[in-house]
């Protein structure tokens, strides 16, 4: 698959999926984790440096690794961790063809329509990405298990520790 096709933010958003066929699932197996119901001091986020598409796949392999991070750090009633965009955008593509004279069947029209292969979020500057909520003593954590998390994002990102107003 071309970078491109996943990157490129300017074409028409296409999300009606009861219109096409064959959608593959979201991956992302949870948005919200760790203890729900209380109320922590602290947030951490991971927000984004520049404008673009994240593959489902990328938000939950993020997820995943934050996860693993906090729960060895610290016990799960001690942090509560948040995935806020949804992956809404049908990315298409043609499928790549493994046989000999391959190139002549993969040329093809320019900006042909191509079939569903995953999903993505479209997300803007400075948009929330990742939201961990966490106790005082624990804020180094959740800032190195976001890190850990952006590592597994495409675009680059940065963290932000703000005090909640209770």
């Amino acid at each position: 698959m071309k970078t491109s096709t996943v990157t490129n933010k300017n074409q028409m958003s296409f999300t009606r999926k009861e219109y096409m066929g064959g959608i593959p699932g979201s991956k992302i197996v949870r948005f919200t984790m760790g203890n729900t119901k209380e109320q922590f001091p602290y947030r951490v986020k991971l927000i984004t440096r520049k404008s673009g598409q994240i593959l489902h796949n990328a938000l939950e392999s993020g997820r995943i690794a934050a996860m693993r991070h906090l729960e060895r750090k610290l016990e799960r009633k001690n942090f509560m961790l948040k995935i806020v965009p949804y992956p809404h955008q049908v990315i298409r593509e043609h499928k790549r063809v493994n046989v000999a004279q391959a190139d002549r069947f993969q040329e093809g029209m320019k900006k042909a329509y191509g079939k569903p292969a995953a999903v993505a979020a479209r997300v803007n500057r400075r948009q929330d990405i990742f939201i961990a909520e966490v106790s005082k003593q624990n804020v180094e954590e959740a800032k190195k298990a976001l890190t850990k998390a952006s590592h597994k994002l495409p675009m680059p990102m940065k963290i932000i520790v703000e005090k909640v107003e209770q």
